[in-house]
């Protein structure tokens, strides 16, 4: 299927919110049909399986295959979504240009033969940088200086078109004299413009909020209004890619090095200050400070950029907060990864709550990265 009509998959997609909650048991069939697709796929004497620790929409396993560790993910919702395939793909373009990626070493996402997609990645011996940053272990002003680096690198992909990566369409090619069409393996953005990427489903994201209480009335069209003022920023000539779920949960690594960055499911061609937003959803302005030098030293920052900022975390953390509502997560504790040591499903709701104002407020005034202070 096509996420043409998805703004972000995980409260867009048909089956809203699927594989957000806690799953119990994993299911046992499917831990025996990919066995037995592993064992075929590589032709493998030996498969050792045990389920993973995922903290994404996906049913994860780390597996052992003929003494090869690898990390599998199993994407099985009701939409029958291929979409491991495009990340696979732009797993190697990330690499390719120097950002470090898990290696894929297998995928099926066309459901030929098992009734669920599948991905077999190259497993990273670290854990998520998160761990380290709950225990206050993380060394943030050289990560994060890391992080803004990283983000500045793979802008260098561009793509036609904007929106969440699909193969291309059919093109024409010519085989000894004869007009034939081929799919073209190139990955592209859907839309012809990023406003109608950006301003998808966002009067029924901001609808939600105000049906569950989380928004008011009037606030939602204040921020209505604030993004349709700034509309013209929005006019983009071309997308870069954008990892679009950037957070320390999906980097791995060392308290003081990056090993990968993982979990490019959601990434679209669109805005170069869209990733360093998203890091704005979850740090305070001297993480941000470090991630924009370090993305400085790379690349320069683009024209109205702290505009761009505002509006896109404001967007952002629309997006989020829609997620922390449908899925429940208010109401975890802080075992739950978004959730920090001590804290409370209330504690993360006055967060996203602030965080949303603050996105409104730097948008208007035009704030700088101070805002973001404690």
């Amino acid at each position: 299927m096509s996420r043409r009509n998805i703004y972000y998959w995980k409260c867009d997609r048909p089956a809203a919110f699927h594989g957000t909650q806690s799953r119990g048991v994993t299911d046992a069939n499917i831990e025996n049909q990919l066995h037995e697709e592993l064992r075929r796929h590589f032709d493998a004497k030996q498969v050792d399986m045990k389920p993973g620790v995922g903290q994404g929409n996906h049913l994860t396993w780390n597996a052992n295959i003929d003494g090869k560790a690898m990390f599998v993910r199993v994407e099985n919702g009701p939409e029958m979504d291929g979409h491991l395939a495009v990340e696979s793909a732009g797993l190697d373009r990330v690499r390719d240009i120097g950002v470090v990626t898990p290696q894929v070493f297998g995928c099926d996402a066309t459901r030929s033969r098992v009734s669920f997609a599948w991905q077999a990645l190259e497993r990273i011996p670290a854990p998520d940088l998160n761990h380290w940053f709950k225990q206050g272990m993380l060394e943030v002003p050289s990560i994060a200086f890391e992080i803004g680096q990283a983000v500045a690198k793979w802008q260098a992909i561009t793509f036609d078109g904007f929106g969440i990566l699909e193969w291309s369409a059919q093109s024409s090619v010519r085989h000894g004299g004869r007009e034939t069409l081929e799919p073209h393996r190139g990955l592209c953005g859907p839309h012809s413009s990023y406003f109608d990427y950006f301003q998808l489903r966002l009067d029924e994201h901001l609808a939600f909020l105000v049906s569950r209480g989380f928004l008011t009335s009037t606030q939602r069209a204040e921020i209505a209004a604030e993004i349709d003022s700034h509309r013209v920023l929005l006019d983009l000539p071309q997308g870069c890619l954008v990892h679009k779920d950037l957070a320390l949960w999906n980097i791995l690594g060392t308290c003081d090095q990056i090993s990968a960055f993982i979990d490019f499911d959601d990434a679209i061609s669109g805005d170069p200050m869209d990733d360093l937003s998203l890091l704005a959803c979850f740090h305070d302005a001297s993480f941000l400070q470090r991630a924009f030098e370090g993305y400085q030293s790379m690349r320069a920052l683009p024209e109205y950029h702290l505009r761009l900022f505002w509006l896109h975390l404001l967007r952002n953390m629309i997006v989020k907060a829609v997620i922390r509502v449908g899925a429940g997560y208010f109401d975890r504790d802080d075992g739950f990864f978004l959730i920090g040591s001590g804290s409370s499903g209330a504690s993360l709701r006055e967060t996203t709550q602030s965080r949303l104002a603050l996105a409104l407020q730097g948008l208007r005034k035009g704030s700088g990265l101070d805002i973001l202070s404690p």
